[in-house]
């Protein structure tokens, strides 16, 4: 190798440009739809906090359960509180029925050893279930709640309270108006050939299904307003299908009581009555309806702004 007597020098990079490095760019969340937005109404938007709560349905079922095992607490406390009083409760529930059969200086029967203590003790558990009310009524808002807007949550305490109003208001209307008509038409057809034996099993059973069939049907009003507010149905479309809701009624009635015209009449009528107030309530409250009026007065106060200020 030859020596040139000039020092070498490392050879340099020529300056170029900088080749762009590809990095990823943060995804960016689709906006939300106008109308999305604007059929909210005064609904907070909490498109964030649903995802984020989304459970699998385990999870779903786990809560679900959970909710149950509270209600059958409450209604195992509330029966066995209530079973020192059975005999008491039991007198008051069938006085209709007594008082049908002290008619023609009959009793009640019970044709079984253990038919009085586990009639009792059936006694026992409608009276828990009948003051655990509020508490059932409770755990089923608990159970939907999550998936509500804010707004929705805040009407827990008028559905506790009107759900549990309902149900005691049909059970008086059942007790004090049905109750001893059914029971002086099943005592008309006893006759000189045949000798009727009424059981204190059967006639509780009896009293128990009209009990709880006149309970559940005054919660129609209710379930209709929630159909209305929930947007599955408006009250226009409630109001149309009122002939197809009566021939509901009517077989809902053969359902729930028993195969006597006289109970299903009692029980149809009413609840005819009740859905068309349902109807009304619904109409009142109606979000379309609602949405509708607003747009309207806000397209009127804007022409109003409008006319000012070209005036």
């Amino acid at each position: 190798m030859e020596w040139t007597g000039r020092p070498q020098q490392a050879p340099t990079k020529r300056p170029g440009k900088r080749r762009p490095t590809s990095c990823p760019q943060p995804l960016q969340r689709p906006p939300i739809p106008t109308s999305a937005a604007s059929r909210s109404g005064n609904r907070s938007l909490r498109i964030d906090s649903v995802d984020e709560r989304a459970l699998p349905i385990t999870e779903h079922l786990a809560e679900l359960r959970t909710r149950i095992a509270w209600v059958a607490g409450a209604m195992a406390i509330g029966g066995a509180a209530s079973f020192n009083y059975a005999e008491q409760i039991f007198g008051f529930l069938l006085a209709p029925a007594t008082d049908a059969l002290g008619a023609r200086n009959s009793q009640l029967q019970a044709i079984a050893p253990t038919e009085i203590f586990f009639t009792y003790i059936k006694c026992a558990l409608l009276s828990g279930f009948v003051l655990t009310l509020p508490v059932s009524f409770w755990q089923l808002w608990a159970f939907v709640a999550p998936g509500l807007y804010d707004t929705e949550r805040k009407t827990i305490l008028p559905f506790v309270i009107c759900s549990t109003g309902l149900f005691a208001g049909g059970a008086i209307f059942g007790y004090s108006i049905v109750f001893p008509v059914v029971f002086q038409f099943f005592n008309s057809w006893d006759n000189e050939w045949v000798v009727s034996a009424w059981t204190m099993k059967e006639v509780f059973s009896l009293t128990t299904r009209l009990f709880l069939a006149f309970g559940i049907a005054f919660e129609l009003p209710l379930f209709v307003f929630f159909l209305a507010i929930s947007g599955i149905v408006s009250a226009k479309q409630l109001f149309a299908g009122t002939p197809y809701a009566i021939l509901i009624v009517f077989v809902l009635g053969a359902l729930l009581t028993p195969p006597d015209f006289v109970s299903q009449l009692f029980l149809a009528i009413p609840m005819v009555g009740l859905y068309l107030i349902g109807v009304a309530v619904a109409w009142v409250f109606d979000p379309q309806r609602k949405a509708a009026r607003d747009a309207r007065k806000a397209a009127e106060k804007a022409g109003r702004e409008v006319a000012n200020r070209d005036g």
